[in-house]
């Protein structure tokens, strides 16, 4: 397949790049700088342009650019640029492939569980309804810009991430330098849900999903969620270190208190009904065993 992947250098997509290349795939991907090669195409959200020509032929296309949600503090300026970032891609994206002669079969685009917002104890899957929490708008206007593909008649999925699980970035990665020193724990109370997801089984859905015939939100996550001290818990002992209890004073010092406990303390109980009703087999689905893969134990 002719792929076209935008964030193809973060935590993902380079992941997912070097995946679809090694099964021979060719890849495009959609830059913002020039002179990145034959196998790059340029894009500028912020300023509505983009290499429609490229994109002419291209069998899919893999969208998950946008700012990152925890690399600053929430400051009303952050906020535009996180929802702007998203929503600016997506329109120009959609639009974009809408209109060409030759338009892709499918486009896959990036989303978050956020969508559902603190869903407390209670499970949710793909039919559940919305969040009204920051994160939660987002997600919604980030799904709602991808309008134009869907009205073109172009399968479109929503590819609703959980926490994705690598050591190499990402909440695992900044949290293992403390679990390995012995200061890793719990956040709170510990009994907020984390819905999560390995890296290798975040790769692996998004590509069947290039063909599997799936429209609408998909929740990538893994099957079995566990709770914050269950999460800490399982982590430590992977690791043969002990765990504690995180006062959340620091985290609200360093990122603020709505960043912080928005990824902290919110609470996101979510199953990936959509997956398995397609049929997907996931890699790790149970948490001891995904983190002792990712981490070599």
């Amino acid at each position: 397949m002719d792929i076209a992947v935008t964030g193809a250098s973060g935590l993902i997509g380079s992941a997912l790049v070097a995946s679809l290349a090694s099964q021979g795939h060719r890849v495009l991907r959609l830059v913002r700088s020039s002179g990145g090669g034959t196998d790059t195409a340029q894009w500028d959200p912020a300023a509505g342009t983009i290499d429609s020509a490229a994109l002419e032929g291209i069998d899919a296309v893999v969208h998950l650019a946008g700012e990152g949600i925890g690399e600053k503090r929430w400051s009303p300026e952050q906020k535009d640029r996180i929802r702007s970032s998203r929503t600016l891609g997506t329109e120009l994206i959609a639009n974009t492939i809408a209109n060409l002669n030759r338009p892709p079969s499918v486009l896959l685009s990036g989303s978050a569980i956020g969508v559902y917002g603190d869903t407390g104890e209670r499970e949710v899957d793909e039919t559940a309804s919305f969040g009204s929490d920051f994160l939660a708008s987002v997600c919604i206007d980030w799904e709602a810009a991808a309008a134009p593909a869907v009205e073109a008649g172009i399968r479109t999925v929503f590819l609703r991430t959980g926490i994705v699980l690598t050591p190499d970035g990402g909440a695992l990665g900044k949290q293992l330098g403390f679990f390995k020193a012995g200061l890793g724990g719990k956040s709170g109370s510990g009994r907020q849900w984390m819905s999560w997801i390995s890296l290798d089984d975040e790769i692996a859905a998004t590509e069947f999903l290039l063909t599997a015939d799936v429209n609408g939100p998909v929740n990538l996550t893994a099957p079995n969620a566990v709770t914050n001290a269950i999460f800490a818990k399982t982590l430590g002992s992977v690791l043969h270190r002990p765990t504690t209890i995180i006062p959340m004073i620091g985290p609200r010092v360093l990122l603020g208190r709505e960043l912080a406990d928005s990824l902290l303390l919110t609470s996101t109980r979510v199953a990936p009904a959509a997956l398995e009703a397609a049929g997907f087999t996931f890699g790790h689905p149970d948490l001891d065993e995904a983190l002792r893969s990712l981490l070599g134990s």
